[in-house]
């Protein structure tokens, strides 16, 4: 039997944790950062788990994970 591969986009942005939860990247703060306010840009730091909709999808796609 083949090994499954990792999707490696979907390896670069997400993490498991240890409790199984994923963390993500916050989205909406790479560029036209000069329009957002300043409370704005300070929420979108850090990182955020993943939605529960979402948890075995990003799973599948991280098979080793």
């Amino acid at each position: 039997m083949p090994k499954m591969k990792t999707k490696k986009g979907a390896a670069k942005r997400f993490r498991v944790r240890a409790g199984g939860s994923v963390k993500r990247g916050q989205a909406f703060k790479r560029h036209i950062l000069t329009k957002k306010t300043t409370k704005n840009k300070r929420h979108l730091r850090g990182l955020e788990a993943v939605h529960a909709t979402n948890v075995d999808s990003v799973k599948a796609m991280m098979p080793y994970a």
